[in-house]
C-alpha cells in the first residue's frame, strides 16, 4: 500500500479506503480512481493466508465494522487493515461503514449487515471513550474497538496509555533527564488522563518529586506545541525535556526550539506519542510511542471470531501495549560533566 500511495500521489490511509471501499469515506472520484489505477499497474492482488479456514462462495462470513469516523485521522484506516488482515487469514470478509455517531443511521447499517450471513460485528470510535451503542446491536455477536461500555459487559480492545505514557517518561528519565516537561492534549479525554497518569507514575517510581508548573495545557494541535513549548522554556528553571502527548504538537515544539536557537536534543531532548508518519521524518527523528491501532484491528478481530463461534462468559477487556519508537530526539542528558542517568 505505500507503493501504491507514492504511484498515486495520494497517503496511505486514502489507499486503504478506497481498497476496503470504505461506505461514507470522503474521497473525490478522480482520487479513488488514481488509486486504483496506480493499484492495477503495480500488480496488487487482495490474498487471503494458505491457512485460511473459509472461502468465498456459499460458507462465507462477513465481519460488519461500524465506525463514527475514518478520514479526520489515519486511526480507523489503520485498524481497519488489522482487521483485513485477520479476517482474510480466516477467510472473512469485511463490510465497514461511517455512522458519525448517529443511532438512527447505525440501526440502518445493523440491518444492512443482517442482510449478509454476519459474524458479527465490530463497533470502533476514533477516541478512545465510553460508549453506549444501542441495544439492537448487541443482538449481534460485537466487540468494541479503541471504546467500552460503562459496565464493562461488552468485549473490548483499547490501547494500554497509561503504560504508554509511563514509557515515554521512563525513557527520559533513564537518558538523564529529571526536568521533564508534559505538554497535555485535552486533559478530560481518557487519552490524556491515562497519558497523565502514566507521567506521574514514572517520576514517583524513580523518587522525582511532580512539579505541576512543568505540566502546560495543549489542544493536540502543533501551534499549542509550539506555544506550550515556549512557556515552559520561559521558567526560572526550564525542563531539559519535553514529552509531547502527540506527534503534531511535538512538530510545534520542535519550531518554537528551533527559532530560540536550542537543539535537538543536545539541549533539550523532545519525545512525541503515535508515531503519524511525520515523526520520522523529523529533523531529528522523532522518538515517539506507536498507538497500535493496527495490532488493535488485529485482536479486535481475533476476539469476534472467537467469540462468534464460542461466546465468552466474562467479555474480555483487552489492552494492546504501546512500544517505544526510539529514533533521534532523545539523547543522553550530561551536566557538568557528569552523566545523571
Amino acid at each position: 500500500m505505500t507503493d501504491i500511495a507514492a504511484r498515486a500521489g495520494v497517503s496511505q490511509t486514502t489507499v486503504s479506503l478506497v481498497l476496503n471501499d470504505v461506505l461514507g469515506a470522503r474521497l473525490t472520484d478522480q482520487t479513488r480512481l488514481l488509486v486504483l489505477e496506480a493499484a492495477r499497474e503495480l500488480g496488487y492482488r487482495r490474498q487471503t493466508r494458505r491457512s485460511a479456514t473459509r472461502t468465498a462462495g456459499s460458507d462465507a462470513r462477513v465481519i460488519g465494522v461500524m465506525v463514527d469516523e475514518l478520514s479526520t485521522d489515519p486511526w480507523c484506516a489503520i485498524a481497519l487493515d488489522g482487521i483485513r488482515e485477520k479476517a482474510g487469514e480466516n477467510g472473512l470478509i469485511v463490510s465497514v461503514a461511517v455512522t458519525q455517531g448517529d443511532a438512527e443511521f447505525e440501526q440502518a447499517v445493523l440491518a444492512h449487515f443482517r442482510s449478509m450471513p454476519l459474524l458479527g460485528l465490530i463497533y470502533g470510535t476514533i477516541q478512545t471513550r465510553q460508549v453506549r451503542p444501542p441495544s439492537t446491536l448487541r443482538q449481534v455477536p460485537m466487540v468494541l474497538l479503541n471504546c467500552y461500555a460503562a459496565d464493562r459487559n461488552l468485549p473490548s480492545v483499547t490501547p494500554r496509555e497509561v503504560a504508554g505514557g509511563r514509557t515515554a517518561t521512563d525513557h527520559l528519565i533513564r537518558a538523564g533527564h529529571r526536568r521533564i516537561g508534559l505538554i497535555t492534549g485535552e486533559t478530560w479525554m481518557d487519552a490524556m488522563v491515562d497519558r497523565l497518569k502514566g507521567y506521574r507514575q514514572a517520576l514517583a517510581s524513580h523518587n522525582i518529586p511532580f512539579d505541576a508548573a512543568l505540566v502546560r495545557p495543549g489542544n493536540w494541535e502543533p501551534s499549542a506545541g509550539y506555544a506550550q513549548c515556549l512557556a515552559l522554556m520561559q521558567l526560572a528553571d526550564p525542563p531539559t525535556a519535553i514529552f509531547c502527548a502527540n506527534d503534531l504538537m511535538a512538530l510545534g515544539c520542535f519550531d518554537a526550539l528551533k527559532e530560540m536557537g536550542k537543539r535537538i536534543p543536545e539541549d533539550i531532548a523532545v519525545i512525541g506519542y503515535d508515531d503519524r508518519e511525520i515523526a520520522q521524518f523529523l529533523r531529528p527523528a522523532l522518538t515517539t510511542i506507536l498507538l497500535p491501532h493496527f495490532d488493535m484491528g488485529v485482536l479486535a478481530a481475533e476476539q469476534l471470531i472467537e467469540h462468534a463461534r464460542r461466546p465468552q462468559r466474562r467479555p474480555r477487556q483487552s489492552k494492546v501495549d504501546c512500544p517505544l519508537v526510539d529514533r533521534a530526539s532523545v539523547g543522553r542528558h550530561v551536566l557538568s560533566g557528569v552523566d545523571r542517568s
